[in-house]
């Protein structure tokens, strides 16, 4: 199952990473350039030797580069913001794909785990895959596609979850074992992380600042709050009293349930 993409070859309305890298060099680079141009261009007259008509040129191109600074200024930033807005565009159709294909894996792996799945759940699983392989066109193309081939497909495990998935059709074997349903189930969560590994490059993801890397872990704060909370708690708690149209019974019951959970009692277990 190939299918050709829908973009001319060579050509994406994204901003993947490498080419948001190979454009950024390409605006360093002339923005250099036109830095140096300024610069000799601004102390070409306290250079010994040079001719007269280079001088001239020297004046005239400063002159230019100063009067047009502004419009070659706002062009810049004008087509930087584009190619962040494409690349930001990029990113989230990434997100958008990969939360679709793990909706598919646990699709999948639902219908392996059924002990006697039916050809409805089968249609299912299959055009929640099949999808997933389609909706792959309106991030990427194909790998090596030209205007004769139609090239490979970016992410081949999604095909080998596919091909995993109809080899326990119900609708051509009445009688599938569960050792083999195993098997298949295995396959496509093999299959699903050699995905993961590779995938999840493009959108730049970053260690966590602050980490929990203990089983078992646990909350280390201690109960309780800042003293100038404490004091804010009271102060409303005794315009409240204060105020006119309250009930009692309610206060009351509330009030003793507030206390007894900050005392860490049950309330229903402290009544019986």
């Amino acid at each position: 199952m190939r299918v050709r993409s829908q973009f001319p070859p060579g050509r994406s309305p994204f901003m993947t990473r490498k080419s948001l890298n190979r454009t950024l060099r390409w605006i360093y680079g002339l923005v250099a350039l036109v830095i140096a141009l300024s610069l000799f261009a601004k102390f070409a007259d306290d250079i010994p030797g040079l001719p007269g008509e280079v001088l001239a040129v020297a004046t005239k191109l400063y002159e230019v580069l100063r009067d047009m600074s502004l419009l070659i200024a706002t062009a810049g930033v004008a087509y930087i913001t584009n190619m962040f807005q494409k690349r930001s565009n990029f990113v989230e159709s990434l997100e958008e794909a990969w939360r679709g294909i793990v909706v598919t894996k646990s699709a999948l792996y639902a219908y392996c785990e059924k002990p006697f799945p039916s050809s409805d759940d089968y249609l299912a699983a299959f055009c929640r895959i099949s999808e997933t392989i389609d909706n792959m066109r309106i991030v990427y193309r194909n790998v090596g596609e030209t205007d004769a081939l139609v090239g490979l497909y970016p992410y081949a495990p999604l095909h080998d979850m596919r091909r995993a998935l109809q080899a326990i059709d119900p609708r051509k074997r009445a009688s599938i074992e569960p050792e083999e349903r195993k098997l298949v189930r295995d396959a496509i969560l093999q299959s699903f992380y050699a995905l993961r590994e590779n995938f999840l490059e493009e959108l730049d993801l970053d260690q966590p600042q602050h980490p929990l890397l203990i089983a078992g872990g646990r909350r280390l704060k201690l109960p309780g709050s800042a003293d100038g909370a404490r004091a804010k708690q009271d102060r409303q708690r005794n315009r409240q009293v204060a105020a006119a149209g309250s009930r009692a019974d309610i206060d009351a019951l509330l009030t003793r349930l507030y206390e007894d959970e900050q005392s860490g009692l049950n309330p229903v277990t402290k009544r019986g």
